[in-house]
């Protein structure tokens, strides 16, 4: 059942998880995300009734059984350049994004094509990724229009120091409608909990909440996309 009759929003598309930068055919560059935030902001969205484009990076999460719905397609990739050329796909057919994702920011410049075998110390000399949240920022629709509503678009900011300030400066720069701030000096938040303690923050303001399981954070998330004008 829909229960979103009143709203403009409704597909949305989501990345969610890591993704890995390859050095040579068994080593990457990578981090610790594992997913469930975005899992958890997918399943929200289908339980509202709303249509899904999930960009997934590896993850080892058993997503499917959860997930199984006629609303929901998934496209699964590995590095930072496939999930760049498929938000830049798959954006413009969306009213909404939620940029969950944990996206590389930097990338070999030179893949080996064979193990590189250990011969004492090496380089890597790495070139920083497509940003994907600016490039999709730059091209959000602004306009209504009799055939198409405005774009919403939602980031996530995962910071250590200066927390508020970092993630207002970054929804500035990438043409946020609001970000999502995580704080990994709060216990129980960020990568691989099952909780989180999030702070919503837009140009009125900001929204603090108490720690909560990630589905519950998704729940107030969505709340919040679905009421942005």
């Amino acid at each position: 059942m829909n229960t979103l009759n009143n709203t403009s929003i409704q597909k949305v598309l989501i990345t969610a998880g890591p993704t890995y930068e390859k050095i040579d055919p068994v080593r990457f560059i990578g981090n610790y995300s594992s997913g469930k935030m975005g899992i958890a902001l997918t399943e929200e969205c289908l339980r509202r009734g709303l249509e899904v484009e999930l960009i997934l990076g590896p993850v080892s999460e058993h997503i499917y059984s959860n997930l199984n719905f006629p609303l929901l397609h998934i496209t699964h990739i590995e590095s930072a350049r496939q999930m760049y050329e498929a938000c830049m796909e798959i954006y413009p057919k969306m009213d909404a994004a939620i940029l969950c994702a944990a996206v590389a920011d930097f990338t070999p410049e030179i893949t080996a094509d064979q193990k590189i075998k250990r011969k004492g110390e090496m380089t890597i000399r790495l070139v920083p990724t497509q940003d994907i949240a600016a490039a999709l920022g730059k091209i959000k629709r602004t306009e209504n229009t009799e055939e198409q509503h405005p774009q919403k678009l939602v980031g996530f900011a995962l910071e250590t120091n200066d927390e508020e300030e970092n993630a207002r400066g970054k929804m500035e720069r990438k043409n946020f409608d609001f970000i999502v701030l995580n704080s990994l000096q709060d216990e129980g938040a960020g990568f691989r909990h099952d909780t989180n303690k999030i702070t919503i923050i837009d140009k009125a303001g900001k929204t603090e909440y108490p720690l909560k399981s990630k589905n519950e954070c998704a729940a107030d998330i969505v709340e919040k996309l679905l009421k942005t004008i």
